[in-house]
């Protein structure tokens, strides 16, 4: 069992896996979606806006960055189905238990570093970027290796992502809107209280005491091309994983290759933001290739049951890390926030 995916895994085998799915808004194809917004460069004058690049066959918009379909595919590591395949590493901030796997920035977040977890995961990144050891990152963070992480702020070391997955529009047709608000109290009678309407106009608006009108912004869009999911499995990067102990490193390239392959067939929410319900076409089949270095795609059939029994037999020959729950350490946060202040005023 443990062995069915290791053509992939040798060096003559494919270097990716691609699923591609197509989407479309649960209300129906050609209904309207909000995409995500997303700040303007620092330093300019424009408001947040959708990401929409003009082509001659419409505009394609992202709907879901890699960054976003990480965060949100992570967490599937929570389920009871799926949980035992990875630690269990929280970290305690005062009365609530934060995951890991909720933790924006992975093994390099914030919420790691400040605890009194960090030790163990320095080791971890420095087994990693000095020795090209994965193996103790693996125990402790093993989507780490799947999603990717870099802890810039620490060791410097930088893991790259296995599989990256985003999701976009085609044909992409923007809309605009705008809304009235009125106001349940009349001027009148906001006079008669003494609140003084003409006087304190902005103030009352804000608090909703007086009629506010929105001017023209974002719509959503429709999608003519249709919506589409790709996830991108690196079979290269994924090769490129070795143990402290070459005995070892298949175990280890198996098993986070069983972990990438529960992100690519377990079903996910793709309920994404406010007004992006997107549910899988009944009517198109989602594609699924190995890719070849030539360029050869070659399609494959697996199925969520098949994947969850090899990722199970692989977590069990590897053996999955043991759980820990940490503890968020305000003091470790303001010594850093203090050497960083330090090192403002000295100019260092």
């Amino acid at each position: 069992m443990t062995d069915r995916f290791d053509h992939w895994l040798s060096d003559s085998g494919p270097v990716a896996v691609l699923i591609r799915q197509y989407l479309e808004p649960a209300a129906g194809d050609g209904a309207v979606i909000f995409p995500a917004t997303f700040a303007p460069p620092e330093g300019s004058n424009e408001v947040p806006g959708y990401v929409i690049d003009s082509l001659s066959s419409g505009g394609v918009c992202l709907i879901d960055s890699v960054g976003s379909q990480a965060n949100r595919l992570e967490p599937i590591f929570l389920r009871t189905e799926y949980k035992e395949l990875i630690p269990d590493v929280t970290v305690r901030v005062n009365s609530r238990e934060v995951s890991i796997l909720k933790a924006g920035h992975r093994a390099a977040d914030a919420v790691i570093r400040f605890s009194n977890l960090r030790p163990e995961f320095d080791r971890a990144f420095l087994a990693y970027r000095d020795e090209g050891n994965a193996e103790p990152l693996a125990k402790l963070a093993p989507t780490s290796l799947v999603f990717g992480a870099w802890d810039s702020r620490e060791t410097g070391a930088k893991v790259p992502r296995l599989v990256e997955s985003t999701v976009r529009a085609y044909g992409a047709e923007r809309l605009t809107r705008s809304a009235q608000y009125f106001a349940a109290l009349e001027k009148d009678e906001l006079e008669e209280l003494g609140l003084e309407p003409e006087k304190k106009k902005k103030a009352l608006s804000e608090q909703g005491l007086l009629d506010s009108p929105s001017g023209r912004t974002h719509g959503g869009i429709v999608a003519r091309g249709g919506v589409i999911r790709e996830a991108l499995l690196n079979l290269v990067a994924a090769r490129a994983l070795l143990a402290g102990e070459a005995g070892r490193t298949r175990k280890l390239q198996r098993y986070i290759l069983g972990l990438c392959l529960i992100v690519f067939t377990a079903p996910v929410e793709l309920y994404l933001r406010q007004g992006c319900l997107l549910v899988i076409s009944p009517t198109k089949p989602a594609d699924q290739f190995t890719i070849s270095r030539d360029g050869r795609r070659e399609p494959f059939d697996v199925s969520e049951a098949e994947v969850r029994a090899f990722a199970a037999a692989a977590a069990g020959a590897f053996g999955v890390g043991k759980s820990r729950e940490g503890v968020f350490d305000p003091k470790i946060a303001k010594e850093k926030l203090d050497e960083k202040t330090k090192k403002g005023k000295s100019g260092g």
